[in-house]
């Protein structure tokens, strides 16, 4: 007679790899954001250092009437949520880095980097009304920033820069007068 398989609490989750699994719940928050604030979501193929165009059309854009900011996105869940301080520590690859701190540029750069609870059954909660992803993104313009390390450069991320549909708005507003995000 065949045993029972032992009482689970927890769902059974597959086993993609949980960086894989981070980078698809970044892309899920980035698409809610891009939705919120009346922007369109490109992905550039081949990849080439930059993951997504987030484009902004307005009337009362003066560069263009369509404005466009590529994001790098990046998760992490070594720094924990509500960081103290002014800011917090993230670490790119020098290569990396020079992409995304090139000045001037064409196109504006930033760096999304969410903030994931170490545990994947808590990084959503559904309820009726309201869907919750854990933690959130901040986002920080690099352009300018030195190389310091031999191989990866850490950077410092404003904790008062969340990643949200406003913030989205108030950085396209900006590039869609001519300055930076």
């Amino acid at each position: 007679m065949a045993l029972a398989p032992p009482e689970r609490t927890d769902p059974l989750r597959g086993n993609l790899a949980t960086t894989a699994c981070m980078e698809t719940l970044q892309v899920g928050y980035l698409h809610a954001v891009a939705a919120a604030a009346g922007c369109s979501l490109s992905q550039p193929f081949p990849d080439n250092g930059v993951d997504w165009h987030v484009s902004h059309g307005s009337p009362g854009h003066t560069v263009d009437d369509e404005v466009t900011v590529k994001v790098q996105l990046k998760a992490t869940y070594q720094t924990a949520p509500r960081p103290p301080g002014p800011t917090f520590s993230f670490t790119l690859d020098n290569a990396h880095l020079v992409k995304l701190a090139r000045t001037p540029v064409a196109v504006h750069k930033i760096l999304v980097v969410m903030i994931v609870p170490r545990d994947r059954a808590d990084w959503l909660r559904a309820e009726p009304d309201a869907l919750g992803l854990r933690h959130c993104c901040y986002w920080t313009n690099l352009a300018g920033h030195p190389v310091t390390g031999r191989t990866r450069t850490t950077v410092r991320i404003p904790v008062t820069r969340i990643f949200d549909d406003r913030a989205l708005c108030e950085i396209m507003t900006r590039v869609g007068v001519g300055g930076r995000p």
